[in-house]
């Protein structure tokens, strides 16, 4: 995998969130909060219906190692806990809590003790917190590496590259002091020799307040990064602020490198100092059919509407409506989906920016080529996948794609690259558990035969 510098696309910014501080909306009537809000094994239910909460208190344990607990985000009564169907087409558990109103915090917060690695990563794993830039990766688990010497750099993702979302950038400019105690915390118990602060350069008020926080403190730069989507990906991101590629089929770890969202870092470090666990975030609403942009501060489990609602509602009737950015957003059917803890943006299209336009044959003008930050060839894939030619996709490394879309949108041809490019993944995941369960067929059958022989003699 070989990377250059200004791989990718100029995305338009519509950033138009950006000098608005947060605002808390309503404690919502109820709130309905899954139990897999990461990747990894979902959380396991540790509350019945009719049970009390309050803010804070622990209502699901971690499935597994790499998973998360789960808190309530208001308090009230268990209503209700059933199956829902997520946006990935998934059933999942969830919890419904009927708030109260009061929003009374939990009696058991207590900032946790924190005095070495061991106790610092089980704080963390019990903060909740995952990737909430949008990956939910369990940061505890992104956080357990083994050997700390192959540290050489801790990068804080600040880039924040899709248009419409500024949830990030709100973090930088008004919790600077969090994400420097967050850095503070990871250098004592990462031993983080260099921090890296990268951030594209068309914020450079954050790039200010980043450098403001910084001053004084050692091992810490900040970089403002060409403003270049898919800046804020994990290994164009370790490229551009390190100069390291990230092997294919190998972690960031293997390049020297750990990144952690900007967000994700506030969050621990204020869990740490005061022992509240996450249970709200701040959601940029936006988009063409929103009647007024926002950045809100909502419980985990509120329903896109409600926060639709707090935002006056729609000024036109939303086509599409999306969890994150346009470019590498899920779109939902109805509004009554809720924020979740890497939700960092909901967003609403009207008809012209919501419907696509229709694909025209390919030109073979290599755009899409020019564009992949990964090197990757999009319609060399999609030719390749038409003819369910696995062998061909795999060489052609098809597994690489991050999915950012770069390749669609630079299409002149408006070919469905990106799509095509996960369906091809799934085409290559279904061919090897193909080939696995036929090698554990042909082993079974093997062992049989051995047996039966040996009965024999």
């Amino acid at each position: 995998m070989n990377l250059r510098k200004l791989h990718g696309a100029h995305v338009p910014h519509r950033k138009n969130t950006a000098d608005m501080a947060p605002v808390r909306m309503p404690v919502p009537a109820t709130v309905t909060i899954p139990m897999s809000m990461h990747i990894g094994a979902p959380a396991a239910p540790a509350v019945k219906v009719g049970d009390s909460v309050k803010v804070g208190q622990l209502i699901a344990n971690a499935g597994g190692f790499v998973s998360s607990p789960v808190y309530a985000s208001v308090s009230g009564k268990v209503k209700k806990i059933d199956d829902m169907l997520m946006s990935t087409g998934r059933s999942m558990k969830a919890v419904t809590i009927e708030s109260d109103g009061e929003q009374a915090v939990f009696e058991g917060i207590k900032p946790p003790e924190v005095t070495d690695l061991p106790s610092f990563l089980n704080a963390v794993r019990d903060s909740g917190v995952v990737g909430l830039g949008g990956a939910g990766f369990p940061t505890a688990v992104k956080l357990s590496v083994k050997d700390l010497s192959q540290i050489e750099a801790v990068i804080i993702n600040g880039a924040e590259c899709e248009p419409y979302v500024t949830s990030d950038t709100r973090t930088m400019l008004d919790d600077a002091d969090w994400i420097g105690k967050g850095i503070g915390l990871l250098q004592k118990y990462l031993k983080a020799r260099r921090v890296i602060v990268g951030i594209e350069a068309n914020k450079p008020q954050c790039v200010k307040a980043m450098q403001t926080m910084a001053s004084g403190m050692t091992g810490v730069e900040v970089m403002a990064l060409p403003p270049v989507y898919p800046q804020g990906g994990e290994k164009v991101l370790i490229y551009h602020t390190t100069g390291r590629v990230v092997p294919e089929g190998k972690l960031p770890i293997d390049a020297g490198a750990v990144v952690i969202n900007c967000t994700t870092l506030a969050a621990i470090a204020k869990y740490i100092e005061t022992g509240m666990p996450l249970v709200e975030k701040v959601v940029t609403v936006d988009g063409s059919a929103v009647s007024e942009p926002k950045n809100v501060i909502a419980p985990i489990g509120a329903s896109m509407q409600s926060l639709f609602d707090f935002c006056g509602g729609f000024k036109a009737e939303p086509k599409k409506v999306l969890y994150g950015g346009p470019m590498m957003g899920i779109a939902v059917p109805n509004t009554e989906f809720p924020v979740m803890k890497n939700t960092n943006a909901i967003l609403a299209l009207d008809e012209k920016d919501a419907i696509l336009p229709e694909p025209t044959a390919c030109i073979r003008c290599g755009s899409c080529v020019d564009a992949c930050p990964l090197n990757l060839m999009p319609a060399a894939i999609e030719a390749a996948y038409n003819k369910r030619n696995v062998d061909k996709l795999r060489a052609l490394h098809a597994n690489l794609c991050m999915e950012c879309g770069c390749c669609s949108f630079v299409c002149p041809a408006k070919r469905m690259l990106v799509q095509t490019n996960k369906l091809a993944k799934g085409l290559i995941a279904a061919d090897n558990a193909a080939k696995k369960a036929e090698a554990e067929r042909k082993a079974k059958e093997a062992e049989e035969k051995e047996k039966k022989e040996a009965v024999a003699k």
